[in-house]
């Protein structure tokens, strides 16, 4: 079975633009199609993502792991384990591998739920 073409009938809203017009449709449908993938690597985050960032705070991969259970444990993985690490260091003006390492220790856990929860900055 042989496919019928339409291409002229699909390109007839196309024809009568220039190279430049074209190219300018091109990426703003390029930017459609992107737009989504873009959301949501800013709304989403995975386990692996957030040891990596646990990494480069200067953290060990056993610590990061332990550090990213408790934040999935404690339903704070959309905020993100390095900003919780971050945000309550800042917050107690604590050494961020002091605090990472308390919570490891199961040590500031409500204290960071309550930090995020409460919208403190």
């Amino acid at each position: 079975m042989k496919r019928e073409s339409d291409f002229t009938k699909r390109r007839e809203h196309l024809k009568d633009l220039t190279d430049e017009q074209l190219e300018r449709k091109f990426w703003e449908l390029a930017g459609k199609i992107v737009d989504p993938l873009i959301d949501l690597a800013k709304k989403n985050t995975t386990p692996s993502i957030e040891r990596s960032v646990l990494l480069r705070m200067g953290f060990s991969s056993i610590e990061a792991k332990a550090i990213v259970e408790g934040v999935l444990d404690r339903g704070l993985i959309a905020k993100g384990a390095g900003h919780v690490v971050y945000k309550l260091a800042k917050h107690k003006e604590m050494d961020l591998r002091e605090v990472g390492l308390k919570l490891i220790d199961d040590q500031l856990w409500e204290e960071a739920i309550l930090l995020f929860e409460g919208g403190t900055k």
